[in-house]
């Protein structure tokens, strides 16, 4: 099963969380802000995986990311839903939401 480290604060999660609940895909869901156990383990995969090291160098959180059941870290959902021949259904105003200080990402 998928898991997916994001936060409820974070328009791009929400939305993350609708569209595969509305594609019916089955994952568990971390929210990083719920414990500090979750922000630990969410930390530890940032801190260590090179799929992370354009996220940091520009200052973002890297979330949501989707853990695939081999391990495999997918930054874009929307990416995953597509290669999946899934679409989008739902996006929060139809217009890209994020919670970076830039406005680019999250």
């Amino acid at each position: 099963m998928l898991k997916i480290f994001g936060s409820d604060m974070c328009p791009d999660c929400r939305e993350c969380k609708i569209n595969f609940d509305m594609n019916n895909i089955e994952y568990e869901y971390v929210d990083i802000n719920k414990s500090l156990r979750d922000l630990k383990d969410f930390l530890k995969l940032r801190d260590s995986l090179p799929v992370f090291d354009h996220t940091k160098e520009i200052n973002n959180i890297g979330i949501p990311a989707i853990v695939d059941e081999d391990g495999t870290v997918i930054l874009d959902w929307e990416s995953y839903l597509t290669k999946h021949d899934l679409p989008v259904l739902y996006k929060e105003g139809n217009q890209k939401t994020v919670c970076s200080i830039d406005g680019e990402g999250c």
